[in-house]
């Protein structure tokens, strides 16, 4: 099997790579004989490449990493195609952030003005890659790994159907936390769950008959013992009656978070450009530090992930069992297995609706429960969201229908559209002073 990543020069490719050579120390299901990689970016994919070479160091039928010079060369024939990209580099997600803070607004990058910034810079490029995917290898599946992902990957199923799937690691993260609050094993619990990307709801937990998300709520020690629990808090729990996704700290606690940020002083867009920037640098002077360099790098990464959500609830520190990695890669391996060795899994995905919500679009994506085997993903039937849920997703369904619409015509119109449609943006005309902030052309000129 071939696997080519695009964006093979981003900080978390190793993570995926290093979930391909094991799987809780023992090898991979996933026979992968080839990794590519391809980036715009050659000094970021040199170093990468140095450290994918040591984590292959020892490694019995390690897969090959080979750095591809096109697009083309890196697409064509591949079995999957891992899509990885950040349109505009740390660079651009800061200018969204401040373009967005200075309004008065969130300044987060894949929620809020931030979110429609970038899916307007990112869904071009985004629909170029999946025509060369459709060109030149179009047996493939194509996994999402861009943000925002609900949002990219409606886009490219545009042009690829059910061959791309969109994947994100904080819902399987939920479940894992609430099952070992609950005091079961992650892989022993049944579970439902609904929403868009960064929108969604754990709405059942259950172990042999037993509900133990009914009792976790109940439960305000148990709350307590994960990061959700504490971000939330028991009585916006309960009133809910679900466990949302973190990301909804940002609609449920808008005014403190961005009290939060601005009481930061530096955004988190400032905070990973400055912490790869040196990263990178000082791994292509010495490429044979590179290795130690990136471990090092990442754990600072994950330590510091949702600190601003922590600091406005009180959270506190991340649970030290959720940085060592095993996130999104985990849940790309497992999706790989599963379509390529045919072996039946069930994973929480973003994929066309197909009914799941009826009231959405059948081609909307939506995040949900799938089943997933050698055919790709499925729905499986959900319970229903809210009335306060599904208003949300209808909405932000909405606004990222408007930016993929604005992004494709490069209509400055529909942007603003977009942005004042967004529940976390207040005003039209803040709307109108964001893109021109953010340079969209055309913003500020009535067109």
């Amino acid at each position: 099997m071939r696997l080519t990543i695009i964006g093979g020069g981003g900080f978390r490719v190793p993570l995926v790579y290093r979930a391909l050579l094991t799987t809780a120390g023992e090898r991979s299901p996933v026979r992968c004989n080839e990794v590519r990689l391809f980036d715009t970016d050659a000094t970021r994919v040199r170093v990468i490449a140095r450290v994918l070479a040591r984590l292959a160091d020892g490694v019995p039928d390690a897969p090959a990493v080979r750095v591809a010079e096109s697009l083309d060369e890196a697409v064509r024939d591949a079995d999957f195609v891992f899509h990885a990209i950040r349109v505009g580099g740390t660079e651009g997600r800061v200018r969204d952030e401040r373009a967005a803070l200075a309004e008065g607004l969130l300044g987060q990058e894949t929620v809020g003005a931030g979110g429609v910034l970038y899916g307007l810079r990112t869904v071009p490029v985004a629909l170029r890659i999946a025509e060369r995917v459709a060109e030149l290898a179009p047996r493939a599946w194509l996994i999402n790994f861009t943000n925002p992902a609900g949002l990219v990957t409606e886009a490219m199923a545009g042009r690829l159907g059910h061959r791309v799937i969109g994947i994100c690691d904080s819902p399987v993260g939920l479940v894992r936390r609430a099952a070992r609050a609950a005091g079961v094993a992650p892989d022993e619990v049944s579970y439902g769950y609904v929403g868009l990307n960064h929108l969604g709801w754990l709405n059942s937990l259950s172990h042999g008959g037993r509900d133990l998300l009914g009792e976790l709520l109940a439960d305000d020690a148990g709350l307590a013992g994960f990061e959700e629990g504490r971000l939330f808090g028991g009585e916006l729990l309960r009133a809910l009656g679900t466990l949302p996704n973190e990301y909804l700290h940002y609609y449920y606690f808008g005014r403190e978070t961005r009290r939060a940020v601005a009481a930061a002083g530096g955004t988190r867009g400032e905070f990973l450009a400055a912490q790869q920037g040196a990263f990178f640098t000082e791994a292509a002077r010495d490429l044979d530090r590179a290795p130690a360099l990136w471990e090092r790098t990442r754990l600072e990464r994950e330590r510091t992930y949702g600190a601003e959500q922590r600091a406005a609830s009180g959270g506190g520190e991340r649970d030290s069992r959720d940085l060592a990695g095993g996130g999104y890669d985990r849940v790309a391996l497992t999706l790989m297995a599963a379509i390529a060795e045919d072996r039946p899994s069930r994973l929480i995905l973003n994929v066309r609706n197909a009914g799941t919500v009826p009231e959405l679009p059948d081609d909307a994506i939506v995040e949900t429960v799938c089943e997933v085997g050698a055919q790709g993903a499925h729905p499986v039937p959900t319970l229903a969201p809210g009335l306060a849920e599904l208003g949300l997703m209808l909405q932000v369904k909405a606004v990222e229908r408007a930016t993929i619409a604005a992004a494709t015509t490069g209509s400055a119109e529909l942007a603003r559209h977009a942005l004042a449609l967004h529940p976390l943006v207040d005003s039209a005309a803040v709307a109108e002073r964001v893109l021109t902030r953010a340079g969209w052309p055309g913003a500020g000129r009535g067109a």
